[in-house]
């Protein structure tokens, strides 16, 4: 008895070829996206860092810290106006604050597609004046 493997003459090449280019592509789309996602959420977090300190800081400061950490992590859409806004309710030493984030990125994929990804955020957090 031979084997049948001695008789073939490699279909599975094309598979393969096509398998590899997929993932190529989709590695080459994570290269674009990953970045965009993770500074999104860095701002998100220090969003959330930001109002827990609502009660020690005017809110014209607090403004002026979230927009550093925009322009700190390069998204220029959250500097423009009424992408981010602050909003404090209660009194200066006990409140809550929410910080609202609505801005839009748009990632070029090499030209051939343009991904337009979205943040619409709103993050409260209850704050008091420890001083």
């Amino acid at each position: 008895m031979g084997s049948s493997h001695r008789n073939q003459r490699g279909e599975g090449k094309i598979g393969c070829i096509l398998t590899l280019l997929v993932l190529v592509m989709a590695g080459a789309a994570a290269l674009k996206l990953v970045p965009v996602f993770y500074t999104n959420s860095g701002l998100a977090d220090a969003a959330g860092d930001i109002a827990v300190e609502a009660g020690l800081y005017p809110q014209a400061a607090l403004m002026a810290k979230l927009r550093g950490k925009a322009q700190e992590l390069d998204i220029p859409e959250a500097l423009l106006d009424n992408a981010m806004s602050i909003a404090l309710v209660g009194e200066k030493s006990a409140g809550t604050c929410t910080v609202t984030l609505n801005y839009n990125r748009e990632v070029d994929l090499y030209g051939l597609y343009k991904l337009n990804i979205a943040t619409q955020k709103s993050i409260s957090r209850a704050y008091k004046d420890y001083r």
